[in-house]
């Protein structure tokens, strides 16, 4: 029988205040807190959960980072939720309430994910607390409506195909594409070719570092980050 539980916090796309009353509630009830950080090319600890965090009312000496290795390898990933996942259910044993956290929504394509299911095998199964998606964020923060009325929305990460791409242009929908940087190769050219549809390109949405534009010249001369979205409306 559980003594503890697990449960899964959503933080939200970047700015605090669209972290849930839940997942607040969730946050200050846990006895430890579990946070997702990268070293960047300087060496340094990086972590945007961990900078929502803070600006949280959270005891910070609850906040435990765990280093996720940014590699299109997924060994190494995989290898570091494993380790994760032995701590937590060492703790849940113990009869300590545990909080994962994660950007955005913890439902909608989080990297937490496998977490989750491995935990859900060892009969720890995960309570989740919902919250924004960056996507529906960057629309509010520009005033957008995404989709209005009876129009269709289609949500796909960056590793997009020129035929989905082409499907949706004839098909009058509205594409959300995650993480664009993935699939730059498709999208740049898809760009320039079709310039009749509207273009949305955010980055870091919810942070110091926002970036918006509708230019898709301005588009094509970015460096696409890791943290963007590219929203593609019909004309």
């Amino acid at each position: 029988m559980m003594k503890g539980k697990i449960i899964g916090v959503s933080l939200g796309p970047g700015e605090p205040e669209l972290i849930t009353l839940k997942a607040l509630r969730a946050l200050e009830a846990a006895d430890v807190i579990y946070c997702p950080a990268t070293y960047g090319a300087d060496g340094k600890e990086k972590s945007r959960a961990w900078d929502i965090l803070r600006q949280l009312p959270v005891d910070g000496t609850k906040i435990r980072t765990f280093y996720l290795p940014m590699s299109r390898k997924r060994e190494e990933a995989l290898a570091a939720y494993d380790g994760v996942c032995e701590e937590m259910l060492r703790l849940a044993e113990m009869g300590s309430t545990v909080a994962i956290t994660a950007e955005g929504d913890a439902g909608f394509y989080s990297s937490a994910n496998y977490m989750y299911e491995k935990l859900s095998r060892a009969g720890y199964p995960v309570n989740l607390a919902a919250g924004v998606p960056a996507f529906i964020a960057a629309g509010a923060s520009v005033g957008l409506h995404i989709v209005k009325g009876r129009e269709r929305l289609v949500v796909i990460p960056g590793d997009v195909l020129v035929e989905e791409l082409l499907e949706a242009v004839v098909a009058k929908r509205t594409l959300v594409i995650m993480k664009v940087p993935l699939g730059e190769a498709i999208l740049r050219p898809f760009i320039v070719r079709h310039p009749e549809l509207k273009y949305h390109y955010f980055e870091q949405v919810g942070t110091p570092d926002e970036y918006h534009t509708t230019s898709p010249e301005k588009i094509l001369s970015r460096d696409f980050t890791y943290f963007s979205i590219l929203v593609i409306q019909p004309s």
